[in-house]
């Protein structure tokens, strides 16, 4: 059995060559691990939906439990064998981050509003976020932009490298299980009330540490961290969500400009409060300093984790 310092290794030389990964290649156009497994949480799905919330709970703990389930027999496979284990760990972090992507996407939407294409642009962004976008101008599709790349760094990004971390490949593939269960069936909807309950309530548990992370880094790494630091404290609360509260404001103060308030989410209107009230609209120019603060929380982030385990390894040396 690998000692913890080997341990920790695997994960630090394996994460760092599944970002690099996802850098290089984005995620794949066909074939992508997670869309599979999208796929087989609707075949369970199908077979166990009630109206009713233990039938809800019984769907999340077989979906999220296989994949980390999958992962710790994977893990287990490859114990002892450090090139197979960093491969192993570079392939699910490759797998389950989206950061190149969510980048692109992000910056082809900016492209199109900075050329004034709406449609295109409209086009575009329902592969980024669920808006309505045929409700939206083109200030309100930048900011909507804006958003959805904040909240995503800690979704497709930071929250799966710190369970990565804590749990190695299991917690990789756990998370993003459990983040993709709340895509699907964790929103607010006749159909999924009850049955989505406890995928929307495991994905606010496990989400928790990645977006206090993703905010405390955005703060470190954006261009105006007192504002940042202001608009988390006074504004993450007023958001519906308690992972997106702290990640936009965060974002919104460190990049100066004020998110939030009104969108439309499948014909449905939603007033939401305002980020960091005392700055500036959103514009086209924005999206793209949205996506280099969210690369440089994504490199921080890494940091972050290794650096974690290593110290976390010491004082467990020192005490034992």
């Amino acid at each position: 059995m690998p000692g913890r310092s080997t341990a920790t290794a695997v994960f630090a030389y394996g994460a760092t060559a599944g970002l690099v990964a996802d850098l290089a290649l984005g995620d794949p156009r066909r074939g992508h691990p997670v869309a599979a497994f999208g796929r087989a949480a609707g075949a369970v799905e199908r077979l166990l939906w009630r109206d009713h919330r233990g039938w809800g709970a019984l769907h999340t703990a077989v979906c999220a439990g296989g994949a980390a389930a999958v992962g710790a027999l994977a893990a287990r496979a490859v114990r002892g064998r450090n090139a197979a284990g960093v491969a192993l760990t570079a392939a699910s972090v490759w797998a389950v981050v989206g950061g190149t992507t969510l980048g692109r996407e992000a910056n082809a939407i900016g492209g199109a509003l900075a050329v004034g294409d709406l449609e295109v642009a409209r086009e575009r962004l329902p592969h980024l976020c669920g808006r309505d976008p045929q409700s939206l101008d083109g200030p309100a599709m930048a900011r909507a932009v804006v958003e959805s790349v904040a909240e995503n760094t800690s979704d497709a990004v930071v929250g799966a490298l710190v369970w990565g971390a804590a749990a190695g490949v299991p917690g990789l593939l756990g998370f993003r299980a459990v983040n993709t269960l709340d895509a699907m069936v964790g929103h607010r909807s006749p159909r999924y009330r009850r049955f989505g309950w406890a995928s929307a309530r495991l994905d606010d548990l496990a989400g928790w540490p990645g977006a206090r992370l993703t905010a405390a880094l955005a703060v470190a790494a954006g261009g105006d961290p007192r504002g940042a630091v202001r608009a988390w404290r006074a504004d993450a609360a007023k958001h519906p969500s308690p992972n997106a509260g702290p990640v936009e404001a965060a974002f919104a103060g460190a990049l100066g400009v004020r998110l939030g308030g009104t969108l439309s989410y499948g014909g449905r209107v939603e007033h939401r409060p305002v980020l960091n009230g005392t700055g500036r609209p959103v514009e086209v120019a924005d999206i793209a300093r949205a996506v280099a603060l969210s690369r440089r929380v994504t490199a921080l982030t890494l940091g972050v984790c290794v650096g974690g385990r290593m110290i976390v390894n010491a004082l467990k040396r020192r005490g034992a």
